[in-house]
């Protein structure tokens, strides 16, 4: 009996994600195949994506970038067809002939495609962890009126996945929190006074994980945390009360569920996005994710700290902003978003970061929030308020 193969879109496809994306799909030809690719600015790498996978549709972020992919595509007389349009991305991952979305794009860009795939009731692989943290209740709602499935890529997420019962129906009877671990980034033992020196190389140069720049900063300052909290909030319908961040710097427990009984269930594995992505793929089953297997017998010990609010003030901000009004979390990932693309252009410090974030917020008076579109004009707002503060760090 012949299975029809899962057709995926993938949004985001020459970042770290959307590549591991691939060498998952490559590595299973007879479940697999890739029905359309987006990126951003790398055309060289997304026409050797076309040459290899030959998807229906291509879509570049910009017209310039879409135009030279064009070319090239043409030249090489390959199938796929660039797609122009301001909805291209909501057009793939929507299609009537997508089956699963691997949502990889950074940031608040990738939101109106997730929402686009949620309300088409697509298997949507959630990597992009902003549709969530600037979506909130309004994505969530998406989800369940389209009917998608959506399923977390982040390790962490992906981990407490794992780790809860099947029903989402027993999660709240059981649970007595979750537990998110983070490796603490490449400045968890580096002399305080020292960070506000940190250079872009030096903060991208993450001890376990191989990530784009902006997320490497993010793990840097335990901002990434902070998000990765307010997505578990609205993923698993826990209180902030019930989720806990503790610094695990060997990236081997990839997070833990907590339960009445104080037993506790966690996922473990080599530091490899392939794994949650090979889960996301084949849930509820399993298939081979091509990562390395851990080798108890060699293993370092594990240890397990406190997250220091010295150190990484910002991770606080996931409380604060989910106690506070629907529509602040938007306003946090904008702030954090400019102020992180600041520092990497290096036009403020290090230290600067979680300032901008901070005089955004208090800058800003959330009205009430009824639609993405209310989202998206908060998002603009923060943007605005947190560009002006950032220059005038310069």
């Amino acid at each position: 009996m012949t299975i029809a193969k899962q057709r995926v879109t993938v949004l985001g496809s020459t970042g770290s994600v959307g590549v591991n994306t691939l060498d998952v799909i490559a590595a299973h030809p007879e479940r697999f195949e890739v029905f359309a690719l987006s990126a951003a600015t790398q055309v060289d790498l997304m026409l050797a994506q076309c040459t290899r996978f030959r998807p229906r549709y291509a879509v570049m972020a910009s017209a310039p970038h879409a135009h030279l992919l064009a070319e090239k595509i043409k030249l090489n007389q390959l199938p796929t067809h660039v797609l122009q349009a301001p909805d291209a991305l909501e057009i793939i991952a929507s299609h009537e002939l997508t089956d699963s979305v691997m949502a990889a794009i950074v940031g608040a860009a990738g939101l109106g495609a997730c929402m686009a795939a949620a309300l088409a009731g697509k298997r949507l692989l959630l990597a992009n962890k902003e549709a969530l943290v600037v979506g909130g209740d309004v994505f969530m709602q998406a989800v369940r009126d389209g009917g998608a499935q959506l399923l977390p890529i982040d390790s962490e997420h992906s981990a407490i996945f794992q780790s809860l019962p099947e029903d989402p129906a027993m999660w709240a009877e059981r649970v007595e929190k979750i537990i998110l671990t983070a490796s603490g980034g490449p400045f968890r033992t580096r002399a305080l006074d020292t960070l506000r020196d940190v250079t872009p190389e030096q903060a991208c140069a993450h001890p376990n994980w191989v990530m784009g720049r902006k997320i490497s900063v993010d793990s840097a300052t335990m901002m990434n945390k902070a998000l990765e909290v307010i997505e578990a909030k609205y993923l698993f319908g826990l209180a902030p009360a019930q989720i806990e961040v503790v610094i695990h710097p060997q990236s081997i427990v990839h997070s833990m569920v907590q339960y009445l009984d104080t037993s506790v269930v966690a996922q473990l594995g080599c530091p490899d996005m392939r794994v949650p992505i090979a889960y996301g793929l084949a849930w509820p089953g399993r298939m081979a994710s091509g990562a390395k297997a851990l080798d108890f017998k060699a293993m370092a010990n594990m240890s397990f700290e406190v997250p220091d609010p010295q150190r990484f003030p910002g991770l606080q901000l996931a409380w604060d902003v989910l106690a506070a009004r629907t529509g602040t979390t938007a306003v946090l990932n904008a702030a954090n978003e400019v102020a992180v693309a600041a520092f990497l252009e290096k036009r403020i410090r290090f230290d600067q970061i979680h300032h901008v974030n901070l005089a955004t917020l208090d800058a800003l008076v959330v009205s009430e929030v009824r639609s993405i579109g209310d989202l998206l004009a908060l998002d603009t707002q923060a943007r605005a308020a947190a560009g002006g503060i950032a220059a005038r760090l310069e």
